[in-house]
């Protein structure tokens, strides 16, 4: 690999059209020092010349000399484009999409490595012999293209036979599945005929189930009525029940009240009271003596 990251096929065509480049470049820098030798020729004849005369000089000289350089630039442009065209119709050939990068082009690295590369391959000490000078033509890519068809011809054989092993793995396959498919075909056939002798021993059973629910449904539904109705009665009497021990309550509280209001109006009760609160009164009288006694603290 070359400095430009190249092989060395590609380095020779790229040190082609560089040596053509540079060519075209010194015949530009020779027409434009020959406009100015031009200029000394015809004008400068005369020792003193005034400020207009010297402004007319140099507008006719940047005139011709703008020209020049846009033609030379016009002309660089055409030739690039021609050079792509080169290489784009040989990838089409193969039909190859190539791409390139406009914003690489202004690269001041990249630039800077192009330059280097010229200076080393054209100084006059490392110029190589005047037999490279001969420019050969854009080689047809017979011998790459060759490379690549044969590669090409390599990945669909090996496709090819990828997918022969994948066709008799599927017909391996479909000839299983219709062994199969018999296999069961025949198996549903058997038992088509046997569920068609049990058929009728079927219909017989279900219709003896269907008798006895319907008898069961009959009872289930006569035992459900009677429950209902022993139900109904049952809550009838516990409501009843509810009252009757409601009214026993009140009546046994009325009672108590009642029988605790004649206690309290005997004379037995009242005499207890009176002596109740005579004795509370002598207790209250032996604290208050008794704690005469007490020493203070």
């Amino acid at each position: 690999m070359a400095e430009l990251g190249l092989n060395e096929h590609h380095q020779n065509e790229v040190i082609n059209y560089m040596r053509f480049a540079r060519f075209k470049r010194g015949q530009c820098l020779k027409t434009v020092d020959s406009c100015f030798q031009d200029l000394k020729d015809s004008r400068l004849v005369e020792e003193t010349f005034t400020v207009d005369e010297v402004i007319d000089m140099l507008d006719g000289l940047r005139t011709v000399v703008h020209s020049e350089v846009e033609s030379e630039l016009i002309n660089t442009t055409y030739t690039n484009v021609l050079l792509l065209r080169q290489l784009f119709s040989q990838a089409e050939k193969w039909y190859l999409k190539l791409q390139t990068d406009v914003s690489e082009l202004e690269n001041r690295e990249l630039l800077e490595q192009v330059a280097e590369f010229e200076k080393s391959e054209f100084t006059s000490s490392n110029k190589k012999p005047s037999a490279d000078l001969i420019k050969p033509k854009l080689a047809p890519l017979n011998e790459g293209g060759s490379e690549l068809l044969n590669k090409t011809v390599a990945r669909l054989q090996e496709e090819n036979e990828k997918l022969k092993t994948r066709l008799k793995t599927i017909e391996t396959q479909a000839t299983t599945a219709l062994d199969e498919k018999s296999k069961l075909e025949k198996s549903l056939k058997d038992l088509q005929m046997i569920q068609g002798d049990q058929k009728t021993n079927a219909n017989q059973d279900i219709t003896e189930l269907e008798n006895k629910v319907a008898a069961l449904k009959c009872q289930f539904e006569k035992t459900l009525n009677d429950s209902t109705a022993n139900q109904k009665f049952l809550e009838e009497n516990l409501v009843t029940t509810k009252h009757d021990l409601l009214k026993v309550q009140d009546q046994l509280s009325t009672a108590e009240k009642e029988l605790e209001k004649k206690f309290q109006q005997t004379a037995a009760y009242r005499n207890m009271k009176e002596i109740l609160t005579k004795k509370n009164e002598l207790i209250k009288d032996l604290r208050k003596k008794l704690s005469k006694y007490e020493p203070e603290d």
